[in-house]
């Protein structure tokens, strides 16, 4: 998983980018599961760490969403 937050041209914001691999036979390659992709875009986040946190938290509900029972 990479969570990561990039700067947004023109103002003094950041965006939440996330991406999420899985297990492959080819070291030399990632499985992706979730192709990295701005996430929380109806957030604006006021520092990188922010941003990344905001990442983080739709890693942990889209994981928890695909491991649910049922």
């Amino acid at each position: 998983m990479e969570y990561e937050g990039v700067p947004v041209a023109g103002t003094q914001q950041w965006a939440a980018y996330l991406a999420i691999y899985g297990p492959s036979t080819n070291p030399m390659h990632r499985n992706s599961l979730f192709p990295r992709q701005q996430v929380a875009v109806d957030k604006a986040f006021l520092t990188k760490e922010a941003a990344e946190e905001g990442a983080l938290a739709v890693a942990e509900t889209l994981l928890q969403s695909k491991t649910a029972p049922g």
